[in-house]
């Protein structure tokens, strides 16, 4: 390795030019590198959601999970598969082994779910979703208004989304919680019996009209022109004046002769309130290649001009933001970073006791960290707790090599009349091995991160590729920069100088002259040796006392990223209604403002019957969801405990959880899955395991998910008395939807 000192001392301009462009790219790559608080990481995994209105959970689960999940099994990769069929809803969850090509493997899980579609109601339409932290929202917010909660989405749908669209990096902005328009036909049945006609008659009508046929192609005048047949529906009158066939009496009857015709708003599922008012949700997700933290500036930079372009008091609430999180664990590290960078050079002046031998050494730190950025980007990673971790760990040790090398040189240059330049390679030619071999062993501690597999791997990977290249930069910095640095800028000491010239030296060196760190050192180090045995008693004892106070030390996922949000999860019994849930919201919700700290509430109430949205929001068949939101000082274990104890007054304390915000959701800390042969023995088994769990002292809260199970009226058909009325069990099946449930027909623009 000492051949690198040897080909830079003999470019030393080359080097200096090289170190400068090394500092520009450095530079330049640091400004480019995305801003995140973890590394992006792509989840082998996959989930099917399928809604299935008005369907029973076993209805679900035979017509549409089992099926898909039978289906599925052929997929190359797929580890494990979990079907959850609640009511009105199917969720499989499909695992891959990692290193899986999920892009392939959503195609296959695609092409296996349509050889089976006509076996599925004709009414689901399964939706294969893939996941990774880009699909979450970088930024939530929350928009009320004194509209109409109608005229309020029409406004954003027109305008407002396409204008967060427009900011650099957004992939997409959805609108949550919006009340869904539909076009309501109501038939008098008496009078299509009259005509000879019936509701089918309807539905035929709609399902032959408003369609866009391709009709081929036509050649006139020299052009050839595409032909399409028909015109769509985008008005209720058109859809009123659609004529009715196959009536008894001969005249033109039409849809709007035997039916009213109506534009509404669909029954609301949900109900999304911030601080009491009532709101609507923006989601607005990035590309995966996007700055976080330059999308949400970009977003949170045009709400004043949207709440001005909306007027009627608008506001914007932002229930939801990635970016200061990201900002102040990064600023963190990076104040970590550099005080570290300060106390390490701090250090080498009270070691070397020479301002040149530091500022040479302590060049290596900066310069190693640049390279480090060069690599960062070249590898595709992002700023993010890790590399920043991983740069703070090893700001420590890549000033190592450059300063045994630069020890070293200055002790070899007090040989009077010797030539620099080759005192300067012999002296790295002496340490280069051991700087090598240094490097390589820590190099080889931390590399084997990077080809762990699982979660753990796709998370650390940078964080280990961050320290190998800074360490193998501070190498390359210690034998090839330093050494040249250290010829312009190191002087022998003083007193040899002098003797060059052949003037009396101030002082002459005694070798065997005992150092101020010396006098520190020695005494231990004759200690140890003359009671060995007892030094290594100790040594064990240490060790022996380190790993018994392991199981003490508190572990998680990722730590505490200092966000100032919460979530508060509400079980509810399942088919508890709509304006029953609203109720118990209203007492839970006064309770969180009314709490010290506090600065918003939004509650998510109801299920919208997509779960994306559920999971994202909040909500649900059976749970109220409330993300609060402190002010930027408060304590929030302080907060979180108040709140814990405030509620526990207000309301069955059994039914709440409160739980940090990860950014993407909250959870338990441990999640038990309890199986059994049939519902009444699970029932029983998971009350007995949620008794246990509680009664450990570790446990703050424990919940379970049996009021999931929501209840239902199963209809029983007598089936000799329906054939001898002429019904069969399909058709009065059909005769109790319709007129429980509207029938969808289609999808019209109006």
């Amino acid at each position: 390795m000492h051949l690198l000192a040897v080909a830079s001392m003999k470019n030393r301009a080359l080097i200096a030019l090289v170190t400068i462009v090394v500092a520009i790219f450095g530079g330049l790559a640091l400004t480019n590198l995305k801003q995140e608080l973890t590394p992006e990481v792509q989840f082998p995994q996959l989930a099917i959601l399928t809604t299935y209105s008005g369907a029973a959970p076993e209805v679900v689960n035979q017509d549409v999970s089992g099926p898909i999940e039978t289906a599925i099994q052929g997929v190359p990769g797929i580890e494990s598969t979990t079907a959850t069929s609640s009511t009105n809803l199917s969720l499989i969850q499909v695992s891959f082994t990692y290193g899986t090509d999920l892009v392939l493997s959503e195609q296959k899980i695609n092409q296996a779910i349509n050889r089976i579609k006509s076996q599925l109601p004709a009414d689901v339409s399964p939706q294969v979703i893939t996941g990774s932290f880009s699909d979450f929202p970088v930024i939530q917010l929350a928009v009320s208004s004194d509209l109409s909660t109608e005229e309020l989405a029409d406004l954003i749908r027109n305008s407002t989304l396409q204008d967060l669209k427009d900011v650099p990096g957004v992939r997409d902005a959805v609108l949550i919680g919006a009340p869904a328009q539909r076009v309501t036909i109501t038939p008098n049945l008496d009078t299509l019996r009259e005509d000879g006609l019936s509701t089918s008659s309807i539905s035929d009508a709609l399902d032959q009209n408003g369609l866009l046929i391709p009709a081929g192609q036509i050649t006139e005048n020299g052009k050839t022109l595409t032909l399409v047949t028909g015109e769509r529906l985008t008005s209720v009158d058109q859809i009123s004046a659609l004529p009715l066939i196959g009536g008894s009496t001969g005249d033109l009857v039409t849809i709007g002769d035997v039916a009213t015709v109506e534009l509404g708003v669909a029954d609301p599922t949900t109900v999304s309130r911030v601080n009491g008012k009532n709101s609507l949700t923006i989601a607005v997700t990035k590309l995966p290649s996007a700055n976080t933290v330059e999308v949400s500036h970009g977003v949170n930079k045009i709400v004043p001009t949207l709440q001005e372009s909306l007027g009627s008091g608008t506001q914007f609430t932002t229930v939801f933001d990635q970016a200061p999180y990201i900002e102040k664990s990064i600023e963190s590290l990076t104040q970590e970073g550099l005080l570290g960078l300060l106390f390490a050079v701090l250090t080498i002046l009270v070691f070397l006791l020479s301002v040149r031998s530091t500022l040479v050494t302590a060049i290596s730190i900066p310069t190693s960290v640049l390279i480090t950025f060069i690599g960062l980007q070249a590898f595709g990673y992002s700023l993010n707790i890790l590399t920043l971790g991983a740069l703070t760990i090893a700001i420590g040790r890549v000033v190592d090599d450059s300063i045994v090398v630069i020890e070293n040189i200055k002790r070899n240059l007090v040989v009077p009349g010797s030539d620099r330049a080759k005192v300067i390679v012999d002296a790295v030619r002496e340490v280069a091995g051991a700087v090598t071999a240094s490097t390589a062993t820590t190099v080889a501690v931390f590399l084997p991160l990077a080809f762990v597999t699982g979660i753990t791997g796709e998370l650390f990977k940078p964080f280990a590729l961050t320290v190998t290249i800074a360490l193998l930069a501070s190498l390359l910095v210690s034998l090839t920069i330093v050494p040249v640095l250290a010829y312009w800028f190191l002087r022998a000491p003083e007193e040899y100088r002098r003797l060059r010239k052949n003037a009396k030296p101030v002082r002459h060196h005694d070798e065997n002259e005992i150092t101020w760190l010396q006098k520190g050192y020695r005494p231990i180090i004759a200690w140890t040796l003359k009671y060995s045995a007892l030094t290594l008693v100790l040594a064990i004892v240490v060790l022996g006392g380190t790993v018994a106070l392991v199981p003490f030390m508190k572990t998680n996922f990722l730590g505490s990223s200092g966000q100032n949000t919460f979530t508060v999860s509400q079980s509810i019994e399942a088919g508890t209604s709509l304006a029953e849930q609203d109720k118990l919201a209203a007492t839970v919700e006064k309770v969180l403002l009314d709490t010290p700290g506090v600065k918003t509430v939004q509650v998510s109430i109801g299920s919208s019957g997509n779960a994306l949205r559920d999971a994202f929001v909040g909500g649900g068949d059976t749970a109220i969801t409330y993300s609060v939101t402190t002010e930027a000082k408060a304590d929030q274990q302080v907060v979180q405990d108040d709140t814990r104890t405030r509620l526990a007054d207000a309301v069955d304390i059994k039914t709440i959880n409160v739980a940090a915000s990860s950014g993407f959701g909250a959870s338990g800390d441990i999640k038990i899955n309890v199986t059994a042969p049939s519902q009444a023995t699970l029932d029983e088994a998971t009350t007995k395991v949620t008794d246990a769990m509680r009664a450990l002292p570790q446990a703050k809260q424990v919940e379970n998910n049996i009021a999931s199970t929501r209840p239902y009226i199963s209809v029983g058909i007598k089936r000799d008395v329906a054939a001898e009325n002429g019904y069969s069990e399909v058709a009065l099946a059909g005769f109790v939807a319709a007129k429980t449930r509207p029938a969808q027909i289609g999808k019209v623009e109006v």
